[in-house]
């Protein structure tokens, strides 16, 4: 027995209100993939804020429909498709998803979207590799601490070099 309309309906509304509180999503392509490592796959994505839907493409192309930041998505919306809300920590979560596809060899990245615009592959893969956000936080930290590191021996060094300087010109003047 199939689903009926009303449940079809809530599935729609579920993906809209994930999709609103979703700031990048990828297609993957699913096909191979055993129930368990779908689940494995999605306790990879969890602790960045990410989740894995899958769901029949009709249903994502009725979610998408008439939103502006997510019609590009319908793209990629042919054969077995499986969908990665990202949330936060897009760079996280695609790597969890690269290891994991490194280890199944099954699946596959087709696109994405970001703020309505396009992902390619590729320009996934490139949001893969940029620092996490613990990462540039600690970056960040490091050039701050050395700029007020710099700016107190600075500090330090005026009265000392006064000092050094008077000290030099007791000297000379007990000689």
């Amino acid at each position: 027995m199939g689903r009926t309309l009303e449940n079809k309906q809530a599935i729609v509304a579920d993906l809209q209100t994930q999709l609103d509180d979703t700031q990048m999503a990828v297609v993957i392509d699913y096909r191979g993939l055993s129930v368990a490592e779908i689940t494995d796959l999605r306790n990879r994505i969890r602790p960045s804020g990410a989740s894995c839907k899958v769901t029949k493409n009709t249903l994502m192309r009725k979610a998408i429909e008439g939103s502006d930041d997510w019609q590009h998505l319908s793209e990629f919306l042919t054969e077995s498709s499986a969908f990665l809300l990202l949330k936060e920590d897009f760079g996280s979560a695609i790597k969890a998803y690269q290891g994991f596809q490194k280890e199944t060899k099954k699946s596959v990245l087709r696109g994405g979207v970001l703020d309505g615009q396009v992902l390619t592959e590729s320009d996934v893969k490139a949001i893969g590799d940029l620092p996490s956000k613990e990462e540039l936080m600690g970056q960040i930290a490091g050039a701050l601490n050395a700029v007020t590191t710099k700016i107190a021996v600075g500090i330090k060094e005026v009265p000392s070099s006064v000092a050094r300087g008077l000290q030099a010109y007791v000297d000379k003047e007990e000689s």
